[in-house]
C-alpha cells in the first residue's frame, strides 16, 4: 500500500508538470478537525485570575505535574517499524490518546514567581517554626485538661478540650488554642477566661500521671482541630462550661446542651 501511494504522488506531480495549464484545476481546500465538545467549553471560559497560592493549590499541582510526567503518550507498541498493519490498526482505533489527555487537562493555574512571592510573605511558615507553634498549642491544651478537669474521666477531660477547640473554630474567639485559652490572661487576676491562666500560679503541672494522660488527650484533640475536626464528646456548639459546684449568673441565659462528670456545657440560645 504505501508504495501504491508514494507511486501515485509521483505520477500526479510528473502530470502537472507536464500539463501547466492544467494545474489551476487541482485546488485543495485544507479544512481544520473540529475541536471536542470538552476543548471547545474550555476555550470559551474566560482568562483565570490568578488565584492565592494554598497548600491545596500546591498539592494538586504536584499531582497534575505527576500525571503528565506517567502520560505513556500512545498505547501502541511498535518493534520500531511503521508497517501497513500497524497503520490499520491504530487508524482503526476511536480514540487517540494524546487528544483525550489534551480534553482532560484542568484548569489548576501554573506556579509563578510572583504567586510564591505571595505565598512567602503570607501563609508560609518554615518546617521548624510549624512544629514550634504546633507543640505551643499542645502545651496550652494540656495545661488547660490538667488545671480544669484532671479529676474527671477521659471523657470529661476531652469535653473541656473539646469547648476550647469549639471556640477555636468559632469567630467570637481567638483561631488558635493559646489565643482561646489565655485571653484576656494580661488583665490581670481572675479575669481571664480560664481562672489558672490568670490565677498568678504556675501553669505547669506537678502530678506526673495526670499530666501526662492530659498531654496525651491534648495531642488527640489538637491533631483533629488541625484537620478541621472536633473531639465531637459535646456538640459543636457548646462554647461554656462550669462545675456542678458553682452556678454563674451567665448559665441562666445559655442553653444547657451536656453534662459530663462535674462540668455542665451551655450554648448560646
Amino acid at each position: 500500500m504505501l508504495h501504491a501511494v508514494a507511486f501515485g504522488s509521483a505520477a500526479l506531480v510528473l502530470a502537472v508538470t507536464l500539463n501547466p495549464g492544467r494545474a489551476q484545476d487541482l485546488t485543495f481546500e485544507l479544512v481544520p478537525a473540529s475541536y471536542s465538545p470538552t476543548i471547545a467549553v474550555i476555550r470559551m471560559q474566560p482568562a483565570l485570575v490568578e488565584p492565592t497560592l494554598t497548600p491545596q493549590l500546591l498539592t494538586a499541582y504536584v499531582q497534575r505535574q505527576k500525571q503528565l510526567t506517567t502520560f505513556n503518550h500512545f498505547d501502541t507498541k511498535t518493534n520500531g517499524r511503521l508497517t501497513d498493519d500497524l497503520l490499520s490498526s491504530y487508524v482503526a482505533k476511536q480514540h487517540n490518546p494524546a487528544l483525550d489527555a489534551i480534553a482532560a487537562v484542568d484548569n489548576t493555574p501554573q506556579l509563578t514567581a510572583d504567586l510564591l512571592s505571595k505565598y512567602v510573605e503570607g501563609d508560609f511558615r518554615p518546617t521548624a517554626q510549624k512544629v514550634e507553634l504546633a507543640n505551643d498549642e499542645m502545651l496550652c491544651l494540656t495545661q488547660a485538661i490538667y488545671h480544669e478537669a484532671r479529676g474527671e474521666p477521659e471523657s470529661g477531660q476531652m469535653a473541656v478540650a473539646n469547648v476550647i477547640v469549639n471556640r477555636a473554630m468559632s469567630r467570637k474567639f481567638p483561631s488558635t488554642i493559646c489565643g482561646v485559652i489565655f485571653q484576656n490572661a494580661e488583665r490581670g487576676r481572675y479575669k481571664c477566661q480560664f481562672t489558672f491562666a490568670c490565677d498568678g500560679r504556675s501553669d505547669m503541672g506537678t502530678e506526673r500521671r495526670a499530666w501526662n494522660r492530659a498531654s496525651h488527650l491534648a495531642e488527640v484533640a489538637f491533631r483533629e482541630f488541625q484537620q478541621g475536626k472536633r473531639p465531637d464528646i459535646v456538640p459543636s456548639t457548646a462554647l461554656y462550661y462550669h462545675t456542678t459546684g458553682v452556678k454563674p449568673k451567665w448559665s441562666y441565659t445559655f442553653n444547657r446542651v451536656a453534662a459530663i462528670g462535674t462540668h455542665l456545657f451551655y450554648a448560646v440560645n
